[in-house]
């Protein structure tokens, strides 16, 4: 049985951890707040930009003519996987969950004779897929430097991989991020970004629009734009989903640490008891002898 003066220690020492969780879970939910704000605000605009693309590419035949962020490059051998992740931990399974959808849609395009590479965004993460994968990481964007990965880390993002694929590393790009939905949920959601995928969009009902220049043109301005536009909303999504979870994660651990504190305190209590009736027992002893 641990002594008082260990016991004591213990209790001073969760209770520490109890006051970081704490400050923590207060931290995240006030960042969740304005992540959660900024993802949401995202939404309508990538949604419209979405559809403007849909009306175009309804009026376009993809032929090798069309831009190759539409068209492809005609194979589907390489695939890379572009997974998001954040830079810190304290925030539950939300990098663990994004891994993990990789690597099942790796095993499974390994499966079918595909060959998959890996593009790794935050630093979280990178261990458990460089392990699985060591031969197969192409590059790696580090935000450690960033404090909130915004429009500036998407765009980088973005012309590295429109470069990798101008170089022909591969010939289709999945994105892997968590889709934010509430503190307690947060979903890892695959997408493809490269090439391009046609959005679908309803017919306009007997309206006739007509582009200046072609549509082929505004198409190879816009699709780069639509590709920042995608990973910028997963960065944002990421960001909100990570508060969440770290707000959750942080709350759990406060409690856990509360119910840990009242099971050594009753131990605690015990045990000084016991202490105090032996004490008893012996002086009483002790007279009796006398």
């Amino acid at each position: 049985m641990a002594s008082l003066k260990e016991l004591k220690g213990r209790i001073n020492s969760v209770k520490s951890t109890q006051k970081i969780t704490k400050a923590k879970q207060m931290v995240a939910a006030a960042k969740l707040r304005k992540a959660q704000a900024a993802a949401e605000a995202a939404r309508p605009y990538a949604s419209r930009l979405a559809a403007v693309m849909g009306s175009i590419a309804s009026k376009v035949t993809v032929s090798e003519s069309s831009p190759k962020l539409l068209a492809g490059t005609g194979k589907d051998q390489v695939h890379l996987l572009v997974v998001a992740n954040s830079d810190k931990g304290l925030c539950g399974a939300f990098n663990s969950n994004i891994v993990k959808a990789a690597l099942v849609e790796a095993r499974r395009l390994e499966a079918a004779g595909k060959t998959v590479l890996f593009y790794l965004v935050g630093r979280k993460g990178r261990a458990v897929i460089r392990r699985a994968y060591p031969k197969a990481i192409l590059a790696n964007y580090d935000t450690t430097a960033v404090r909130e990965p915004g429009y500036a880390e998407a765009e980088k993002v973005a012309d590295e991989l429109m470069a990798l694929y101008d170089q022909g590393k591969f010939d289709v790009a999945h994105l892997f991020y968590a889709k934010f939905k509430s503190a307690l949920a947060q979903d890892p959601t695959q997408q493809q970004i490269i090439p391009v995928p046609a959005p679908t969009v309803e017919a306009a009902s007997g309206s006739a629009v007509d582009y200046e220049p072609e549509e082929e043109a505004i198409l190879a301005a816009l699709l780069p734009r639509y590709l920042r536009t995608q990973l910028f909303g997963a960065l944002l999504e990421n960001q909100a989903s990570e508060q969440g979870a770290s707000m959750t994660a942080m709350d759990n651990a406060t409690r856990n640490a509360g119910e840990l504190i009242n099971k050594l305190t009753i131990q605690y209590n015990r045990s000084r008891q016991a202490a105090i009736t032996t004490e008893l027992i012996e002086i009483i002893a002790g007279a009796e002898a006398l």
